[in-house]
């Protein structure tokens, strides 16, 4: 080689190293970058090796039990702090009419969606399956003997008969009641007779987001099971035995979210896209792991920082979780067309209309209830009286599908909800929201990042300087 020229190694152009530090950075850094690595390695794993997928099943399993652990303590501490600083009982009970009002219109909006969708492409239309040839016996194996409660059952099993037991057994509607009646207790009692309380109950929660931050931190791997364990065990064959199903199921939930991003713009003026963006981190877990509830706990916490007001957040997000199942109503209303279509069953309009009526009873009571949506479609069957109940079976290949489209549409069209409710009561501060969404406020971490009190999570970015994300 002539002197002068470099060696013709040093040509081949190299990384710079700060892009790979920027690289490692990220990934070490960001939840939302780790959880879609996971995610992606999870769907691979599953896919090459089945059988690993299966075995990595409790990283997923594990990380749900660890956060619903924290979730009664987190939600009866945010409604006894948020009744006694209101000061005001009776907007706590306007919040909670008012947010029935919200849940009811929106699933019933669902519900209809749902059944004009599928009488307008006919998913199941043209199966000509034999009810006969059908496993009745999968569908009861599914729900393990379950059942749905009636309406004076699901009455009697929100209210608590042990202060523990309502801890224990992790039921969030028991809590509620519980957390509504200390927090009267307080505030009818005033903060010269307990002055203590209501510092114990900030220090709580403090503590409980804390535990949250460090849970969170395990997100990635809990993706990663439940995404390997999902496509090892039911692959992806079928994608292709249910598309147009599937694919009407999906079109419809974004149908409905585009409509409650729209409702959310006229009655906040806040922008739904921003707020996913916000909020991504916990939508990209709640797809993952199939569960709207591992991410409860962010969820109330971002949605505070977004300038709700604590007593709106506490009471609406955690009674979304059992009156407002979007996703579910749409899956529901669907799935009852479909398995009628695909009998050969011809539902006339006064049929689907009691389709409506009795999906808006069973959709209430499904939350908890294992293999609730077939519990809610062999009811629907039932209430018919067309509809063979084997037919249910139909639907048992395609279900676990069907969960990110549930997930996602549940999660979102709760925090709508929470939203909605707190500008309707005067509980929103529309502007801080708006900055918060824009990213020109930087929020607080959970955990050992959290850089302000868990009653005022946010702070101006010209004061705060928030530290790199972890989870």
């Amino acid at each position: 080689m002539s002197p002068g020229f470099p060696a013709e190694e040093s040509l081949v152009p190299h990384p710079s190293p700060s892009v790979v530090r920027r690289a490692g950075r990220v990934l070490r850094t960001s939840l939302f970058t780790q959880v879609a690595c996971a995610l992606v390695l999870g769907v691979t794993v599953g896919k090459l090796w089945p059988d690993v997928g299966t075995a990595v099943q409790p990283l997923g399993d594990g990380f749900v039990r660890l956060i619903k652990a924290v979730i009664s303590p987190l939600v009866f501490c945010v409604v006894v702090a948020g009744i006694a600083k209101a000061g005001d009982l009776k907007a706590f009970g306007r919040i909670g009419l008012k947010a029935l009002i919200w849940f009811e219109v929106a699933t019933t909006a669902a519900l209809i969606i749902g059944l004009l969708a599928a009488n307008l492409v006919g998913p199941g239309t043209g199966m000509h399956v034999d009810p006969a040839s059908l496993d009745g016996s999968a569908v009861d194996d599914q729900t393990a003997g379950g059942h749905l409660p009636s309406a004076s059952q699901f009455v009697l099993d929100a209210l608590p008969d042990s202060a523990v037991g309502a801890f224990a057994e992790n039921s969030l509607l028991q809590v509620l009641v519980l957390a509504c009646l200390v927090g009267a207790a307080v505030l009818h009692l005033g903060k010269t007779k307990v002055p203590a309380i209501l510092s114990a109950v900030d220090q709580a929660q403090q503590v409980v987001f804390a535990v949250v931050g460090f849970l969170m931190r395990l997100a990635p791997l809990a993706v990663f099971g439940a995404m390997a364990h999902l496509v090892g065990q039911y692959g992806l064959g079928a994608l292709s035995t249910y598309g147009k199903l599937i694919a009407l199921c999906y079109g419809v939930a974004l149908l409905f979210l585009v409509l409650l991003a729209v409702a959310l713009k006229l009655v906040t003026g806040l922008s739904l896209w921003k707020f996913v963006r916000y909020s991504r981190e916990e939508m990209l877990l709640a797809l993952g792991t199939a569960s709207s509830e591992s991410v409860l706990p962010r969820m109330m916490q971002k949605l505070r920082a977004a300038g709700c007001r604590e007593d709106a957040v506490g009471l609406v997000l955690p009674t979304g979780y059992s009156f407002n199942l979007d996703g579910a109503s749409i899956y529901l209303s669907i799935g009852t067309l479909f398995i009628a279509q695909a009998v050969g069953v011809d539902l006339s309009l006064g049929q689907q209309i009691t389709v409506i009526l009795v999906l808006m009873l069973t959709s209430k009571g499904m939350a908890g209830v294992p293999g609730s949506a077939f519990l809610a479609l062999s009811a629907t069957a039932s209430a018919l009286g067309v509809i063979p109940a084997a037919a249910v079976a139909l639907l048992l290949g395609v279900d676990r599908i069907m969960d990110s489209m549930r997930v996602a549409t549940n999660l979102l069209g709760n925090c709508v909800a929470v939203f909605a409710v707190a500008r309707w009561e005067g509980a929103l501060d529309t502007e801080r929201a708006k900055r918060v969404l824009a990213g020109e406020e930087v929020v607080a971490r959970t955990g050992d990042e959290a850089a302000s009190p868990a009653s005022d999570p946010v702070a101006p970015a010209e004061s705060v300087t928030a530290p790199a994300p972890r989870g």
